[in-house]
């Protein structure tokens, strides 16, 4: 089965085709480096990391080129480096360095490249420059905007009408504006602020613009994915594809766009004002790195995700059945096989993990029972190639229950027992038959067994 992704921009399911099969590129928009990142920024992180790795498996290391940016220039930084009397790069220092350390105790793989803003700017003021010669930006106060009138193709990626969007406009417009929607590509910066020389001024770039300058200097003027959080469909990725599209004589800056869905707390939106925000950097010290990761991945990329307690024991629970099953296998020398068709159409069908993860919890119910040492072999090595694959099942099965307090051939505790059988029944309520099936299993390795009343559903240990 091909590799099919869902385009944003098309709104369909496309087979994907990289331009080259010798560099195939792919971008995803990194982090703002002035606090520390939140769970919710981890999911795109972990989410295309699988992709990356599916990319190199299909195409060869070699042959893939990814980039994830720094942004190291931003007004939250300014402000966190006011507020602690520190120069700017005090901040983004820290926090690229913790942000760096957070993601690689989620397996995530380290991209290729990682532009960073601070080190481009030659290339943002000359993208500035072409877009104003063009006829696409214009100067006005220390500012230059680009006016998205002279663009026909703008909000065709956030499915947007240029005309609503200006009638829409709630706040109060620029006086330098000429359109409400245009948006600004370089600022002036004063005396306190951090700025570089340009021909308009000493100023710095536009957070748009940093992307669109640092995709351009490391991949290309044309690349096959982009891929960011759903938040940055509109005005961050509808906003670079025109200025990138303008720039290059309306050549499409990415074949195929890409966007992870929503993380929330069960109850309500994670959000920072609210004071509810689970940073990765604390649940590192209370979680397993592959736990944390196991939770990102249990729903599609593009659901939306509810991040509880419960999700992270279900996920918890899951590893150490998978993690027993390896250990029950620690004499056997696994076998050098590739990944099983079943488990690589799903990922290759948008990289649906949840169906994915079914695959891997029949696979590990077939090891548990296999008695024949080739069989054990073969699944064993079927295993860790899909853990290759998923960035799962790096450590020692030993290690794994010493170091986490896995529960291996334990006995589950009542609340974590609870929290699977309500996972499973919202399973069933949503008709995810394969995650129904896959949590059944769990329990039934773990010697639970369900049972499905008209009044729901009860266990009892066997």
């Amino acid at each position: 089965m091909a590799l099919q992704l869902y385009d944003t921009y098309s709104r369909q399911k496309r087979d994907f085709h990289p331009a080259d099969d010798k560099r195939v590129t792919m971008y995803l928009c990194g982090p703002t480096v002035y606090s520390y990142a939140h769970i919710g920024n981890a999911r795109p992180a972990v989410v295309f990391d699988v992709l990356y790795r599916l990319l190199r498996q299909t195409y060869g290391t070699e042959h893939v080129a990814y980039a994830r940016n720094i942004t190291d220039v931003d007004d939250k930084i300014n402000a966190a480096a006011k507020e602690g009397g520190v120069s700017i790069g005090v901040i983004t220092d820290k926090f690229t360095k913790i942000y760096r350390e957070d993601t690689a105790a989620l397996n995530v793989l380290k991209p290729d490249f990682e532009p960073m803003a601070t080190g481009h700017m030659g290339h943002m003021i000359a993208l500035v420059e072409r877009l104003i010669e063009a006829g696409h930006a214009y100067e006005a106060e220390g500012h230059v905007l680009f006016d998205v009138t002279s663009f026909d193709g703008y909000g065709q990626l956030s499915n947007r009408k240029l005309k609503d969007m200006i009638a829409g406009a709630r706040v109060e417009v620029a006086s330098y504006k000429h359109n409400p929607a245009d948006f600004v590509l370089w600022k002036p910066a004063d005396e306190n602020d951090p700025g570089w020389k340009s021909p308009w001024g000493r100023g710095r770039p536009g957070w748009h613009l940093e992307c669109s300058a640092m995709i351009e200097a490391v991949l290309g003027t044309r690349i096959d994915i982009h891929a960011g959080g759903q938040d940055l469909i509109f005005p961050h990725h509808e906003n670079e594809r025109a200025q990138s599209m303008c720039s290059h004589d309306g050549k499409r800056l990415a074949n195929y766009w890409l966007h992870n869905g929503f993380l929330d707390l069960v109850g309500g939106k994670m959000s920072k004002s609210l004071g509810n925000v689970k940073l990765i950097h604390d649940l590192i010290k209370e979680w397993p790195g592959e736990v944390l990761r196991f939770a990102l991945l249990s729903a599609h990329y593009r659901a939306p995700l509810d991040w509880s307690t419960a999700l992270l024991e279900q996920s918890k629970t899951t590893l150490d059945r998978y993690y027993g099953t390896l250990r029950r296998l620690s004499d056997v020398t696994a076998a050098d096989v590739p990944v099983p068709e079943s488990f690589l159409s799903a990922l290759h069908d948008d990289l649906n993990t949840p169906k994915a993860f079914a695959k891997l919890s029949t696979l590990a119910t077939q090891a548990n029972k296999a008695d024949k040492t080739d069989e054990k072999a073969t699944l064993k090595g079927e295993m860790l190639a899909i853990g290759a694959l998923l960035g799962l099942f790096e450590e020692d099965p030993e290690t794994w229950f010493k170091s986490n307090k896995g529960l291996g051939d334990k006995d589950l505790d009542a609340a974590a027992i609870d929290a699977l059988v309500a996972a499973r029944v919202q399973a069933r309520a949503d008709k995810d038959w394969g995650e129904a099936d896959r949590i059944r299993d769990v329990l039934s390795e773990m010697n639970i067994v369900i049972e499905d009343k008209n009044e729901g559903s009860i266990w009892r240990r066997s």
